[in-house]
């Protein structure tokens, strides 16, 4: 995979960068708020369409409902979790467009990572999400 240079980035980024995002697909699937919070960064925000505007949630305030609700697991939810995209654009920014679920919401995620001295880490996450029956 290049990355903005045209440049081939190693298989070592995009397999860790794939590790961060399976352990977020871990943790939302498990409800498992350590996971989640080992993919994000403290200072990272999530963000969505709210009322035409934007809302804006602060990682530990997310974190803090994961634990407060039941995991899809916990009620046999079926799981359905990919990568869509991924794109690197240096050695330390990456763009990451996921697909997963826990129904009846079918979410869209654009999840921005930063390389840090602990690894790659999510710092934002923009998304949006249907109801289906």
């Amino acid at each position: 995979m290049p990355d903005a240079s045209g440049k081939p980035m190693p298989a070592s980024a995009v397999a860790e960068i794939e590790q961060v995002i399976q352990t977020y697909f871990d943790g939302l699937y498990e409800g498992d708020a350590d996971k989640l919070a080992a993919a994000f960064h403290p200072c990272s925000h999530l963000y969505w369409a709210k009322d035409g505007g934007v809302g804006d949630m602060p990682r530990e305030e997310w974190l803090a409902m994961v634990r407060s609700r039941p995991s899809a697991k916990s009620k046999g939810l079926a799981r359905d979790d990919r990568i869509l995209m991924l794109d690197i654009s240096g050695p330390e920014t990456a763009f990451v467009k996921v697909a997963c679920q826990i129904p009846p919401r079918y979410f869209t995620d654009y999840l921005v990572l930063n390389r840090t001295e602990a690894g790659w880490k999510v710092v934002s996450k923009v998304y949006r999400f249907e109801t289906r029956d």
